[in-house]
C-alpha cells in the first residue's frame, strides 16, 4: 500500500491509501467517490475533470503509482 497525500490547489490536504497498481484514473475515481467532507466547497461534478499533478506534470490516466517509483504527495486540480 502507498500512503498518498493529495493537496488541492486551495491547500487542503487528505491522505488516501492506494495500491502500486492503481492508475491516475483509478485515483481520480476513488477521490471523487470518497470526496472528503472538508473539501465540500470544491466538489467537482465528475471524476473525469480531476487532474493529478506530480513533479509539475499532469499524469495521464493509465500511469500507475508503482511506475513512478516513490510518491508521497500529489496535487489535485479540476480541469478548466
Amino acid at each position: 500500500q502507498i500512503n498518498l497525500r493529495l493537496i488541492l490547489v486551495s491547500g487542503k490536504t487528505k491522505e488516501f491509501l492506494f495500491s502500486p497498481n492503481d492508475s491516475a484514473a483509478d485515483i481520480a475515481k476513488h477521490v471523487y467517490d470518497n470526496w472528503p467532507m472538508d473539501w465540500e466547497e470544491e466538489q467537482v461534478s465528475s471524476p473525469n475533470i480531476l487532474r493529478l499533478i506530480y513533479q509539475g506534470r499532469f499524469l495521464h490516466g493509465n500511469v500507475t503509482l508503482g511506475g513512478m517509483k516513490i510518491i508521497f504527495i500529489m496535487y489535485v486540480t479540476a480541469r478548466q
